[in-house]
């Protein structure tokens, strides 16, 4: 069913049970290590729903309101950013802040690290000199455009609410609630055991790189988490079940906030994830990541208790697979 060439590992899984997982390429490509089912793998942009879920859970606890701003929340110099964007706004991708990284304009995420070093971004607020001096990109609450700064903004109001780091507080209260044990923000020169590198082909020499001068060398509020495919499953229990935030508050962070949907497999954008439409039963939630030798994408459909995960550190393409779930197992769902 799946191609043969993918490198990474699958893990497809309903009503609990493992209907398939698979384990392909090599974490280490020089020494011929293998992937395993516990190998941690850089997950790009996919993190972006560890913030909001921490986010959401800090409006549950009554610590912030959806229609806070940010001039209320951080005290601290936002440049020309508009002081009026709310929480929601960066939420759901509507903020028209700044983007550091405008996939609009930049078609390599390599190319910020030519003037700022990657090795800099040790934390969050790292990133901030790379928008921070900005104008706004339109004004706040016109339209849905996907935005990294609006998450790094969110990461900074998690860390100024809770006086902890924002990987720190995911750790506690998203991490270990979900016994996700081997999921975390790792710098790429401080790697734990078990980290695949990420590799990148070179046309010129023919040959594979990795990405170690082309991402951040430590994830931020944008993304960046090392994750296991069998994590990112506990994940999506943990949510649904309850544990991470209320029923309610799920039901809302799966629900259509923006977007237009004018890409049907794209879709819509809740609250950190993104939204399917399904016109035959319940919409689809689904988050997904992508950086220089990392792909990522994994979906919860709710009509038939299906959660898959897939991954590669040669950022084969995930998104083609994911269709073949879609084909084979959402007939009459979707």
């Amino acid at each position: 069913m799946f191609d043969s060439n993918f490198r990474g590992n699958i893990y497809i899984i309903k009503d609990n049970e493992i209907l398939y997982e698979n384990v392909t390429g090599f974490a280490d490509l020089a020494n011929e290590v293998q992937n395993s089912l516990e190998t941690k793998f850089a997950s790009a942009s996919a993190g972006k729903v560890f913030v909001a879920v921490a986010i959401l859970q800090l409006i549950e606890q009554g610590k912030m309101q959806f229609e806070d701003t940010l001039g209320t929340l951080l005290d601290m110099n936002l440049g020309q950013i508009d002081k009026d964007v709310t929480v929601r706004q960066l939420l759901t991708h509507t903020s028209g802040v700044p983007d550091y990284f405008d996939e609009s304009v930049m078609e390599e995420y390599e190319e910020l690290w030519i003037d700022y070093p990657n090795y800099r971004i040790r934390r969050n607020n790292d990133l901030f000199p790379l928008f921070i001096n900005k104008p706004m990109m339109y004004s706040k609450g016109e339209k849905f455009q996907y935005n990294n700064s609006g998450y790094v903004l969110l990461a900074s109001i998690i860390e100024k609410v809770t006086g902890m780091y924002f990987d720190e507080y995911l750790q506690k209260n998203v991490f270990d609630v979900c016994d996700m044990t081997s999921t975390g923000y790792y710098e790429l020169d401080r790697l734990p055991a078990k980290c695949a590198s990420n590799y990148i082909w070179c046309e010129d020499t023919k040959r594979y790189r990795t990405n170690i001068f082309s991402v951040d060398v430590k994830g931020t509020g944008a993304g960046g988490a090392f994750i296991t495919v069998k994590d990112i499953a506990s994940f999506w229990n943990g949510l649904i079940s309850g544990k991470l935030l209320s029923k309610e508050m799920v039901e809302q962070m799966f629900t259509k906030q923006s977007g237009d949907g004018s890409d049907e497999e794209e879709g819509y954008y809740g609250y950190g994830v993104w939204i399917i439409e399904n016109e035959n039963g319940m919409d689809i939630p689904y988050f997904q990541g992508c950086d220089p030798g990392v792909s990522f994408i994994s979906e919860y459909n709710p009509n038939n208790n299906m959660i898959s995960v897939f991954v590669s550190n040669y950022c084969d393409n995930v998104w083609k697979e994911m269709r073949k779930i879609r084909e084979t197992f959402y007939k009459g769902h979707l």
